[in-house]
């Protein structure tokens, strides 16, 4: 019998691959995984069923850019401790448009962030959707007192990987430092909205079964053939607006989070010098250990912190750890440190993509 956990090894071969590395847009994106892993595909399909069905997979899907998606944000949520849990569940059963939802407590009390323990995304469908406005309509629903809108200047790293960077040493690098791509608007035909907004669907258990494409149903849906729909996917693909297939960990479960290594989670920040944050994003991004890096404005409410960026690790001490080796690599490449804050994540839910307004819905 198969096993559900991501602590089982023919698991864990197959997340490692699927989680972040499989850039862009495949036909047949499970058999693309197979070849990757060295396994047969047949076997592939049913571990991914059986990790989807236990609950140790959340979702498969193409991930989109966040461009394709309209206007989005990070939020920082000011309330009083009392009202946390409250304001975290009316979110989860309310707010579409608020994805991931999270509340911290800090490292250290003194930090200017320590008095925003409520962290969410925000993503509206309209690129030209007034975030601001729409925070001030929530902060009603919960409670908040006051809240900041934490815009992208840049983007450095997006792309989860729990399996693979658990295991990763303080200090462990990628090859290469990833570049640096700003927010844009996108541009999109009447069908090239179509086919985005049916892709980012999750897979269902018939679609990760279909021996041929995954896309076969939803192409027909659109009254496409596969071959239309895949040459659109794969054009959007090579522009950067489909960025790749994945399959995404539940890692806040806390079965998972215990296989996977991924029981601490940390926001982490940094201030520095201005006219250094792409040198800075750049080099904290370069570390395996990082899911997220971006470079983001409006932060003054927060000491003026414009690095910002998640990682995961068994426990707390590997949080620290990891950003210990940060700030000395920061420092050995002559990136002076005004200040930096650590907040622990207590509480977490990432809603699924079906949850969230989908390109042109």
């Amino acid at each position: 019998m198969i096993s559900p956990s991501p602590a089982d090894p023919l698991n864990r071969r197959i997340l490692a691959e699927a989680e972040d590395r499989i850039a862009g847009f495949y036909e047949n994106p499970i058999g693309k995984i197979a070849s990757c892993c060295g396994m047969p595909e047949h076997e592939v399909r049913e571990r991914l069923l059986v990790m989807m069905r236990g609950g140790t997979i959340r979702e498969i899907r193409q991930v989109l850019s966040s461009d394709a998606r309209g206007a989005s944000c990070l939020v920082a949520w000011r309330l009083p401790d009392d009202v946390l849990d409250a304001a975290f569940d009316w979110l989860v059963r309310n707010d579409s448009a608020t994805g991931h939802i999270a509340i911290r407590e800090p490292e250290l009390m003194n930090v200017p962030s320590a008095a925003y323990r409520l962290w969410t995304t925000l993503s509206l469908p309209s690129h030209d959707a007034d975030l601001s406005a729409y925070c001030h309509e929530l902060a009603k629903h919960i409670g908040a007192v006051h809240f900041v809108c934490l815009p992208t200047v840049g983007m450095f790293r997006l792309s989860v990987g729990h399996i693979r960077r658990a295991q990763a040493a303080p200090g462990a690098l990628e090859e290469r430092e990833p570049e640096m791509r700003r927010p844009r608007a996108v541009q999109l035909t009447d069908s090239e909205k179509r086919v985005l907004s049916h892709l980012a669907d999750p897979l269902e258990e018939r679609e990760l079964m279909d021996l041929r494409s995954p896309w076969c149903s939803r192409a027909q849906e659109l009254g496409m053939t596969l071959e239309e729909y895949c040459a659109t996917a794969k054009a959007l693909a090579e522009e950067g607006t489909v960025r790749r297939f994945a399959v995404i960990l539940d890692h806040t479960a806390a079965e998972v989070q215990t296989a996977a290594g991924t029981g601490a989670a940390a926001l982490l920040m940094w201030h520095v010098p201005e006219g250094r944050e792409e040198d800075a994003g750049r080099t904290c991004a370069q570390h395996i250990c990082m899911t997220h890096c971006y470079w983001r404005r409006g932060t003054q409410s927060l000491g003026g912190a414009q690095i910002m960026g998640m990682v995961h690790a068994q426990d707390r001490a590997g949080v620290l750890a990891h950003k210990a080796a940060i700030d000395a690599r920061l420092a050995q490449r002559g990136i002076s440190l005004l200040g930096t804050q650590v907040m622990h994540t207590v509480r977490a839910r990432v809603r699924s993509s079906l949850d969230i307004h989908k390109v042109g819905r």
